[in-house]
């Protein structure tokens, strides 16, 4: 072997024999199967978690889906975006129904106004308001049916504890 550690110089076997020899592997190379989402699968072990089926099923929390992982991050991410957007779009509308001066309000009112709709302050305070609570439970309802979802081998009871 060469004086120096200039890569061109190294020979590539023996960076893996000093690899193996490092990690206890030895000349074997075990890497993690993966599905075609790329989440990892242990298609050998049947007692895996991993390997539970995909698909709707009641759980011991009621009915949920089992999906990849992959699927299960971005409902859970999308999911959540979406709730805290119509939560706040709620939020901004109850405001406007409540309070006369508010920004939100004056523009409902001048669009309203540019297209030829007249309303009286007091049916406008009430539309914005059953709005305003509909999109906080638009919310609700979207976040709930988000939690609905697991990735394999969530959420499974152990047989061994007392909970459930």
């Amino acid at each position: 072997m060469p004086d120096t550690d200039d890569p061109v110089d190294r020979d590539e076997s023996a960076d893996r024999t000093e690899s193996a020899d490092r990690d206890g592997f030895g000349d074997h190379d075990e890497r993690q199967a993966v599905d075609a989402t790329g989440d990892p699968i242990a298609a050998d072990d049947e007692e895996d978690p991993r390997n539970e089926p995909v698909g709707p099923r009641v759980g011991p929390n009621g009915r949920e889906v089992v999906v990849p992982l992959r699927l299960y991050k971005t409902v859970t991410a999308l999911s959540t975006l979406a709730a805290v957007v119509t939560y706040l779009v709620g939020f901004v509308l109850i405001d406007a129904a409540t309070l006369q001066v508010s920004v939100v309000r004056r523009l409902i009112v001048f669009a309203l106004g540019a297209v030829g709709i007249g309303l009286a302050a007091d049916t406008l305070t009430a539309l914005l308001a059953i709005a305003g609570v509909g999109s906080i439970l638009l919310g609700t309802a979207v976040y709930v049916l988000g939690t609905r979802f697991r990735a394999q081998g969530m959420g499974k009871p152990q047989e061994d504890s007392n909970e459930g």
